[in-house]
Parts: C-alpha cells; structure tokens; sequence
C-alpha cells in the first residue's frame, strides 16, 4: 500500500513514516531526506536547496518533483511507498497524482498529523539538540511553519475530501499517534 503522512514541520512525519516502513516493509519517501542528500553530495542543486531552506523556502516544485519521480518508478518499492511530508503544494500533489498513475499505482492512505505551533516550537528545539539538524532553528522553523500553512492549506482541502483522508492529532504521545494510525490500517 501507499501512504501519505503530512503536516507542519515537527508534526512526527518522520516518526510515524519510519515504523510503517518496518511494520509494512514500505520505503520512505522523505523529500527533507532526499533534498539533505542532495546537499550532503554539495551538487548545484543542492546549493540551490541549502540557499531555500536558510530562507525558510520550500524547494521549488519542479526539483522535488525530478528527484521524486526516481523513487516512484523504483519497482522493488512499487506499492510500498510511505510519503514522508509530500506533497507541499497543490502543483505537487497533483503530479505525484500523474506519477503514480503512470507508474500504475494509487494512494491507499493520507494521514494529517494537525499539531499547533506552540507544539512544534518545543519538538523542533528538541530536535535540534537530539539530531543536530541545521535548519533547525527557531527563527527558520517559524519561517517555515508560516509557509505552510500558507502553501499547504490547498492540499489539505484536495485530499480531505478522499475518503482516505484522516485527520490524527500530531500533539499526542508518539505510541498514541501510531495507535490511531494503525486503528486506520487495520493493521
């Protein structure tokens, strides 16, 4: 199956994409993990991400959707395909739509983990002494809490109308979290 997790930066994507992809022997799709990868390697266009991401910017569409598109087409991991944080935006929900038909897969599963900004204050700074991330901090994270709720809010209106869709509250407990996802898998 495939699954979509979104939400704010610090909602617990990342959490929740990691034990699905062990108890349903899925591949997550992280774009933050594919775009830090792209850094990592210091490419052009990682100069490009390293640049946006300093500013609080999303990534434009069209080099998450190139680097994306590698994974989908991938068919050792064709219906195995956790989404960790994509789509962003509505142009990326709607070619990740194009992608998996074309691929001949579908989404079985969008999870919204809706936290609140005080929340997600506390777990990025959290984070940020646990993971050491750079674009971790607080002035970076607002910048990016800011920008999406304001580009994330169309895709949040697409798919909550799928019969897909569920809303999961990202404040509770991590296990309480992965409880209510699972209550949604039947797994």
């Amino acid at each position: 199956m495939n699954i979509i997790l979104f939400g704010p930066p610090g909602a617990g994507k990342g959490t929740q994409s990691k034990y699905l992809v062990e108890k349903l022997n899925g591949f997550q799709i992280s774009t933050g993990d594919i775009l830090r990868d792209e850094i990592k390697k210091d490419t052009d266009i990682g100069k490009k991400i390293i640049s946006n991401m300093n500013d609080g910017k999303f990534v434009s569409d069209e080099i998450v959707n190139n680097l994306l598109k590698i994974h989908i087409f991938d068919t050792k991991k064709k219906n195995k395909l956790i989404f960790d944080g994509y789509p962003r935006s509505l142009t990326q929900a709607k070619n990740l739509e194009k992608l998996l038909k074309e691929s001949d897969q579908n989404i079985d599963y969008i999870f919204f983990l809706n936290v609140n900004k005080e929340t997600i204050v506390k777990r990025i700074e959290k984070r940020k002494i646990l993971e050491k991330r750079s674009d971790d901090d607080l002035e970076t994270t607002l910048k990016r809490y800011e920008t999406y709720i304001e580009t994330t809010k169309p895709v949040l209106d697409y798919y909550s109308k799928n019969s897909n869709f569920h809303e999961v509250d990202g404040a509770m407990e991590i296990d309480q979290i992965t409880s209510k996802i699972e209550g949604f898998l039947n797994v």
